[in-house]
């Protein structure tokens, strides 16, 4: 059995954030990982290793303030990678 080497958590947005999201993950460098599950309800999936975990949730807070990024549960169906 494979261990997790990346929690995952899973948020709704508006979709027209997607990009800026995006953006402003890709410019902490490897804080955190987006992935767009469902770009029509604004779902993404968020990942982020054990060594970056304060990092990534601090940044999450921030993020729900300026994007308005929201937790939800997680998704009945995932779509591969």
């Amino acid at each position: 059995m494979a261990t997790e080497i990346f929690s995952k958590r899973y948020f709704q947005l508006p979709r027209a954030e997607i990009g800026q999201l995006r953006f402003i993950l890709e410019s902490y460098d490897g804080v955190a990982f987006a992935r767009t599950l469902d770009k029509q309800n604004g779902l993404v999936e968020i990942a982020y290793s054990s060594s970056r975990v304060r990092d990534a949730e601090l940044l999450l807070a921030a993020l729900a303030e300026e994007v308005g990024l929201r937790e939800v549960a997680v998704p009945e169906q995932i779509p591969p990678i």
